[in-house]
C-alpha cells in the first residue's frame, strides 16, 4: 500500500516525542519539528529512555499526541535485531496506547517485503506488523537507502573485489528524510505506507563508483547482478519506491559535493 497524505491533521497533535532523537535523522527531526514552532523532545537511551526495557517512557509520552519512532537496532545480527523489533514495539505501543497517543508515524525501508532474505528486512516487517495491529492510527514512512550510508556500501565493495549490484536504486538525504517525517507527524495519520525516496534513480554500482572517485579512490568498480544487497538479491524494483512516492529535493552530485572536505 502507498498511499499520501497532504492534508493538515485534524488529530490533536500535542507534544511530538522522537524516540531514537538523538540519532542521525531524529535529531534532525527534533530540530525541524521544533523550528516550525511545535514542542518535541528527543527521547533515546541518552535521555534517559529506553524502549527495549521501557525505561523512561511513560514519563516521556505523558501530555504527548504524536510519536515519531526512528530508532535502530545497535545490532544487525539476525536474532538480535528481530529481537529489538519486536521487543521495543511492543514497549512502546503498549504505552502509547496507556498515553492515549493519536498518531503513530514510524521510519522504515523500501522493499522490505521483497528483501526478506536479509535478517533486518525480516524484523523491520515485524515492526510494521505491530504497528497494523496495535489500534492505533499509524503512518509508517517507508525511505530509500541514505546518502550518508553509501560510504559503507562502498566498503563493502571494495571488500568483495570492487563487485557492485547494477541494481537500481533511489537514495536520499537524511535532512530530507527529517523534513518528510515532520510533514508527516504534523498530518493527518493515512494508516497506511508512504514510500519516501530522492530525487533521482541511480544504479548502485554507478553509486558506488561516483562515491570513490570523489574521494580519490581508483579502484576497479564490477557491476555485478549476483552481489547483491547485505545478503539478500536484488533487482531494479527492490530498492527503489512505488507509484506516487513522496521525493526529497537534494541531488546526490550537490550532497557528495558539500559532503568532501574543504580543500585549504
Amino acid at each position: 500500500m502507498n498511499t499520501q497524505s497532504n492534508s493538515t491533521s485534524s488529530h490533536k497533535i500535542g507534544k511530538i516525542v522522537v524516540i531514537g532523537g538523538t540519532g542521525l535523522i531524529g535529531a534532525k527531526l527534533v530540530r525541524n519539528l521544533q523550528a516550525l514552532g511545535h514542542e518535541a523532545i528527543a527521547a533515546s537511551p541518552s535521555t534517559g529512555v529506553n524502549t527495549l526495557t521501557g525505561e523512561g517512557l511513560n514519563a516521556a509520552l505523558a501530555g504527548a499526541g504524536t510519536v515519531v519512532d526512528v530508532a535502530n537496532s545497535p545490532s544487525f545480527e539476525d536474532k538480535a535485531v528481530l529481537e529489538f523489533f519486536e521487543t521495543a514495539g511492543r514497549n512502546l505501543l503498549t504505552a502509547e496506547k496507556a498515553a492515549g497517543i493519536g498518531h503513530h508515524i514510524a521510519l522504515s525501508v523500501v522493499g522490505t517485503d521483497g528483501l526478506q532474505a536479509s535478517g533486518y528486512f525480516r524484523a523491520k516487517l515485524a515492526q510494521e506488523k505491530l504497528i497494523k495491529a496495535s489500534g492505533i492510527p499509524y503512518t509508517i514512512v517507508r525511505a530509500t537507502q541514505f546518502f550518508e550510508f553509501i560510504g559503507a556500501i562502498a566498503q563493502a565493495a571494495t571488500s568483495n573485489g570492487g563487485r557492485v549490484s547494477p541494481a537500481m536504486m533511489q537514495p536520499i538525504a537524511a535532512e530530507d528524510v527529517s523534513a518528510a517525517l515532520a510533514k508527516a507527524a504534523i498530518s493527518t495519520p493515512v494508516n497506511g505506507t508512504i514510500d519516501l525516496a530522492g530525487p533521482d534513480p541511480i544504479r548502485m554500482s554507478e553509486l558506488v563508483r561516483q562515491f570513490l572517485a570523489a574521494h580519490g579512490e581508483t579502484g576497479e568498480i564490477v557491476a555485478d547482478a549476483d552481489a547483491g544487497y547485505f545478503g539478500a538479491a536484488v533487482n531494479d524494483q527492490s530498492l527503489t519506491p512505488g507509484p506516487n512516492p513522496w521525493l526529497g529535493k537534494t541531488h546526490f552530485s550537490d550532497w557528495l559535493r558539500a559532503s568532501l572536505p574543504a580543500v585549504v
